[in-house]
């Protein structure tokens, strides 16, 4: 053997030996919120060189990368509606000793109104914590009913739970999974079920393989959806749960629509009767009731779409009912108008609904003038309108008020915004709203209020939606997390969500926030704030015979009618215009903003008492008609 052929093998007999790797367990990461020290789910914590971890519901990531052990590790952090501070060269992120066994704890400051809490389905819920060896809040931290992934949630409460429905629902043993609805129920937290600021215990109706069963294959191909959950007793007095359904064709079209009931014995819907045609009323969002008003409404957001609360009239597509100001003469819908000339807007039989896409089309044709629109929805930060595209309308007793939680068309991320508004009465007037969730080219959609899940008096709600890319564009979908429901919870004592609200004339002779009692329709003068907020002044009122007069309030006045920005504002919000106070030569008295002044025989007197937010709709709106 030559001399040159020892020398790899004397080579490899004294290269070093490969570093020994150290095992034990993973390095735990959690991530709280800086305001309220909860874990956050569904933070991105990136190495330089790429390895992504993503938080489980608790705020944990369990780190396990055998190269990142003894390491000074670099993570990268990211989540939708939080942000990381900077440093000097603006990465936004931290580094961490990764030991074995070892922890570290990162404060994350959220910009989003609302506290995302936790995943509601899907697998791994709590992969992480269980990978830590830490104790779950659920019964089924991994999976229940083998899902993967579920699209739209609906609730309604039934036989003494909460049911639960959702769309197409994925699974881990192929591709294609359940595309005829999937159920579950959970324990109300009225009667003793898990509190839903802890989490949600789904108990899901499976197959013979333990996956999420079909709830209700109607007749003909493609997937069914349902909507419009409602329970209505039978003609023998029982209740029975009742739902719209859709049968669909590629690519996400739909053939036809009717009306299902749930069989308890055969434990699925079971088909009523299809409606004739499309285009007819259906029942469709989210169902709900008003007081004791015979009468189910249906949210989409919008509710403007009633039937009355009977089984038999939910099956006749006749009998429902659009509240619109278009009535057919037989050429095709038009406007109505008094003899005043104003849109007059009421429940009309078989009517076409009139929706934010609509009314946008009617103005820009010039069928209905800027101001004669319903459906005002706007960004109180810019003024730009909000087109709302799926959500809940629910009354909430700590605002007095209904509140709508919706999403956005149009927004900076596709189908990703959520909003939040609040109004009189479920038809508005629907004004001002303030984002409360954002993503960063993701979409979260079909937002869903949880009015039985309100706390502390209402003050505090929950709300969930669908997170997926489906419709965003992005190439990179968040493991585990896509294609589910994640829960949020909103503090509607946020100064943030301090929105302007109507303030109505009470016999045009006073102001009131909120109209008095239950009117089919109450005049608008403008909108202010119904509490204090930095940077406001209190408006008080001084009766003098039957009229209201009013002045910004001082020590010594009564509680304030309601509040307002300052006539000497510098920087004034968009759609916001100063007050003025105008006599008329009998002595009567208005107040209106500039631009809206009242008729002939009244002036000006002095300068403006303060700046209020413009009406952005008719000054008639329609509230309990």
């Amino acid at each position: 053997m030559s001399h040159a052929a020892l020398i790899p093998s004397l080579l490899f007999l004294i290269a070093p030996a490969p570093p020994a790797v150290q095992r034990g367990e993973p390095f735990a990461v959690e991530v709280v919120d800086a305001e309220t020290g909860r874990g956050v789910p569904m933070v991105e914590l990136r190495t330089v060189h790429n390895l992504r971890y993503d938080t489980d519901s608790a705020g944990l990531a369990a780190i396990d990368a055998p190269e990142l052990m003894g390491q000074e590790v670099y993570f990268h952090v990211s989540s939708h509606g939080y942000e990381y501070p900077a440093d000097g060269f603006g990465y936004r992120g931290v580094r961490l000793r990764v030991e074995p066994g070892g922890a570290a704890r990162l404060e994350l400051p959220r910009v989003n109104v609302a506290e995302r809490l936790y995943r509601v389905t899907g697998g791994g819920i709590y992969a992480d914590t269980v990978r830590l060896g830490r104790e779950a809040p659920i019964e089924e931290p991994l999976m229940a009913g083998k899902v993967f992934g579920q699209d739209s949630v609906f609730t309604v409460p039934y036989r003494g739970k909460l049911w639960w429905f959702w769309g197409d629902t994925s699974r881990p043993a192929y591709p294609l999974g359940n595309f005829h609805m999937s159920g579950a129920t959970s324990g109300l937290p009225s009667e003793g079920g898990l509190d839903p600021g802890i989490g949600i215990d789904l108990d899901y109706f499976v197959d013979e393989n333990g996956f999420s069963r079909e709830m209700a294959r109607m007749p003909g191909d493609g997937p069914t959806w349902l909507s419009g959950f409602v329970v209505l007793p039978d003609a023998e007095g029982s209740d029975r749960l009742y739902a719209g359904y859709a049968k669909i064709k590629p690519p996400l079209e739909t053939y036809e629509r009717g009306l299902c009931v749930f069989d308890d014995e055969a434990g699925r819907f079971e088909r009523v009767d299809a409606f004739p045609g499309l285009d007819t009323l259906h029942p469709d969002g989210h169902a709900f009731r008003v007081g004791d008003e015979p009468w189910v409404y249906f949210a989409t957001p919008y509710p403007l779409v009633r039937v009355p609360a009977d089984p038999g009239a939910m099956a006749d597509p006749s009998r429902y009912q659009a509240f619109t100001c278009l009535e057919s003469d037989g050429d095709g819908p038009r406007v109505e108008r008094d003899a005043g000339g104003r849109p007059v807007y009421r429940w009309r039989d078989g009517a076409t609904a009139l929706g934010p896409k609509r009314q946008a089309e009617l103005i820009e044709a010039g069928t209905l003038g800027e101001g004669e629109g319903l459906l005002n929805l706007r960004d109180i930060e810019t003024g730009e309108p909000v087109f709302a595209h799926a959500g809940t309308v629910n009354r909430n007793e700590h605002r007095g008020r209904w509140v709508m939680i919706t999403t956005q068309l149009f927004g900076s991320s596709s189908l990703g915004e959520v909003w939040y508004a609040e109004a009189d009465s479920p038809l508005g007037p629907w004004a001002f709203a303030r984002k409360v969730v954002t993503h960063d080219d993701y979409s979260f959609y079909n937002p869903k209020h949880h009015h039985l899940f309100d706390a502390d008096g209402g003050r505090r709600i929950y709300f969930e939606g669908t997170y997926t890319h489906t419709f965003s564009g992005t190439r990179t979908p968040t493991p585990r997390y896509d294609y589910n429901q994640i829960m949020y919870r909103l503090d509607l004592d946020d100064p943030r969500l301090n929105l302007p609200v109507a303030v109505y004339r009470m016999g045009d002779a006073r102001l009131r926030p909120g109209p008095d009692g239950r009117p089919a329709e109450q005049s608008i003068a403008f909108f202010a704030l119904d509490r204090e907020a930095e940077g406001t002044v209190p408006i008080a009122e001084r009766l003098v015979g039957d009229q209201g007069m009013i002045r910004i309030g001082g020590p010594d006045d009564p509680e304030p009618i309601f509040h307002a920005l300052p006539a000497d504002l510098a920087d004034p919000p968009p759609g916001t215009a100063p007050l003025f106070e105008y006599r008329h030569d009998s002595g009567h008295v208005h107040y209106a903003t500039e631009g809206d002044e009242p008729g002939e025989g009244y002036r000006r007197v002095g300068g403006p008492i303060c700046r209020v937010w413009r009406r952005p709709g008719p000054e008639r709106q329609p509230l309990f008609p």
